[in-house]
């Protein structure tokens, strides 16, 4: 299992949100490429990246410096927030990105969604943000009547690169993740998955690690790395001494 930084943009600047909402934003940095820089030579393995701008407006809009932030760093980058369409995902993958998460798409737009999933073999991962079980699209702005699991249906047998699923009322609150949720996603699906939300203590890294049994093969950590509550080293060797075990 491998422990992933988050590298949220908004504005060209790397930020934490709570609960995903754009008002109450925390500026950590000015300067993304080089916070992905720290990650990477803090021993991360993969950075994720969400151009939280397009999250809500429906395009990329902080793609120049995503592209920087991709050609920064040896690591893979995987990008949210915005693709919409094959044109766009094109786009990112040719400027190194590694792998694109589609959540929005993936809900209102199955049929393209699966159009990508089949010509980018092993680059798209599906993104299932969930309030409550259900999932919610638009930059976590406008709900849905999907359910999450009914949502990774869909997807599980086409064979996308993982399903990273977030808790959104966890997220940025520093509350620990939602276990029980997880574990019951993750048991549902065949597919790997990522957890996302609510990681603030080196415990909860310590509590997520015994998800793997049940196809958890990566945790995102935000705010936590950014408030200085989990060091990213000894997370990372947390995850080491127990793999090999």
């Amino acid at each position: 299992m491998i422990l992933i930084p988050a590298i949220d943009i908004k504005d060209g600047k790397c930020v934490r949100l709570r609960q995903g909402k754009m008002d109450s934003s925390t500026i950590f940095s000015d300067a993304p490429p080089e916070q992905a820089k720290k990650w990477e030579a803090l021993g991360a393995a993969r950075i994720h990246v969400v151009d939280l701008d397009g999250s809500v407006g429906g395009t990329p809009v902080n793609l120049e410096l995503v592209g920087k932030i991709a050609a920064s760093v040896r690591i893979p980058v995987q990008l949210g927030g915005g693709v919409r369409d094959r044109a766009t995902a094109a786009m990112c993958l040719d400027m190194g990105v590694d792998r694109l998460i589609l959540g929005t798409m993936a809900a209102k737009e199955p049929e393209r969604a699966l159009e990508l999933l089949s010509e980018f073999p092993g680059r798209i991962a599906i993104g299932i943000d969930a309030r409550r079980g259900w999932v919610a699209v638009q930059g976590w702005t406008e709900s849905t009547s999907m359910r999450a699991s009914e949502l990774a249906a869909q997807y599980d047998g086409r064979h996308p690169a993982a399903f990273i699923y977030t808790d959104i009322e966890r997220d940025g609150m520093m509350q620990g993740p939602n276990i029980a949720a997880t574990r019951e996603f993750a048991e549902s699906v065949s597919t790997p998955v990522i957890l996302s939300g609510g990681v603030s203590a080196l415990e909860d890294v310590r509590n997520a690690l015994t998800l793997e049994q049940f196809g958890i093969v990566g945790i995102i950590i935000g705010r936590a790395l950014y408030d200085g509550k989990i060091d990213l080293r000894e997370a990372i060797a947390l995850a080491e001494k127990r793999d090999a075990r």
